[in-house]
């Protein structure tokens, strides 16, 4: 049964795990109360620190089941507390990165009595060494200066020039403010920007995201547009009646698209086949045919420049011939006859 999946389940997360199997998902993805004292709607967020630490250990045993072997995690935290939960994590599964969200927040107020906080620390980890991860799908494009200045023959057909470079491990993405479009009534909403880049590289197409700590439920709409599945939950009615509603506008959007998309009808592959068939061999000989074309043209603009310095010569040669009959002609006149007296 998988009545489960792209469902939001509005309760806690360690009791709402059952009725997951394990060894079906493929990424976990998930953001959980950084302990800060923030208002969530409950106390999740205002435990002591032993409190914490002991609740975080037990999601993370009762979640890392629900993996497939060659699955992955992403987890948000702060830094008072990534130190201890990277540890618990390292000694259930491998360590790939540790990435810094530079939030851009802007350089005014903050702490007079210590370094302004303006990041979150993401921890990314792996299963097992054939993890799934599409670097291709997050790749940047370089701006048309950089592409520029790679003109050299050494660079032609460089496929890293062409589809972009690897998302480095500080990724500065702007925090939602309040007039944003995406903003939903959630105080520690994250970009779609984010989430999106890593569901694309660590989930198949097709593939099932788990978020235990849903929120404003953008891990669920970035998986819908990236075209995955999902399942998650969220403890609060409010957020969960949130993330209902962007859920609904996104399916609103696609088939308002779906709608204003032309009509193709879908060809018979039998006949489908055959024409990619050609395709794909009249590209090949393209090159071939294109020179042989070059070829031709060019003897011909040989042999019709030959032909016109011919004839010039030839004119050439012809003018005096032409010319003399006429000069003797003038001058050789019948002489008087003579009279006889």
């Amino acid at each position: 049964m998988s009545d489960w999946l792209n469902q939001v389940f509005c309760e806690d997360a360690l009791a709402g795990l059952a009725r997951i199997p394990d060894g079906a998902v493929d990424l976990i993805l998930t953001d959980p109360p950084y302990n800060l004292g923030k208002d969530y709607g409950n106390a999740s967020d205002q435990q002591t620190v032993e409190e914490y630490l002991r609740w975080t250990e037990q999601w993370i045993d009762a979640a890392l089941p629900k993996l497939k072997p060659n699955g992955s995690l992403y987890i948000f935290l702060t830094w008072r507390f990534s130190p201890e939960i990277f540890v618990m994590l390292k000694q259930r599964m491998t360590m790939m990165n540790e990435i810094i969200w530079d939030r851009r927040v802007p350089s005014m107020g903050g702490s007079v009595r210590s370094y302004s906080s303006v990041h979150d620390t993401v921890g990314f980890f792996v299963g097992r060494k054939d993890y799934y991860f599409d670097l291709d799908a997050v790749r940047i494009p370089y701006d048309a200066e950089t592409k520029k200045a790679r003109s050299r023959s050494i660079f032609i057909g460089a496929k890293w020039l062409e589809v972009g470079y690897n998302p480095k491990d500080v990724w500065s993405v702007s925090r939602l403010h309040r007039e944003h479009p995406e903003r939903a009534d959630h105080p520690t909403q994250k970009p779609l920007e984010i989430i999106e880049r890593m569901v694309k590289a660590s989930c198949p197409p097709g593939g099932v995201v788990l978020d235990l700590f849903m929120g404003s439920g953008t891990t669920a709409l970035a998986a819908r547009r990236c075209g995955r599945q999902f399942v998650g939950f969220e403890l609060n009615p409010q957020y969960c009646a949130i993330i209902n509603q962007r859920l609904a506008a996104l399916e609103t959007l696609e088939a308002l698209a779906l709608a204003a998309a032309p009509d193709a009808p879908a060809k018979p592959k039998s006949e489908a086949r055959p024409k990619a068939k050609a395709a794909a061999t009249a590209k090949a000989a393209a090159p071939a045919k294109n020179a042989a074309i070059k070829k031709a043209a060019t003897k011909k603009a040989a042999i019709k420049k030959a032909a016109i310095k011919k004839a010039a010569t030839k004119k050439a040669a012809a003018a005096p011939t032409a010319a003399a009959p006429k000069r003797s002609r003038a001058v050789k006149k019948a002489p008087p006859e003579e009279v006889t007296i």
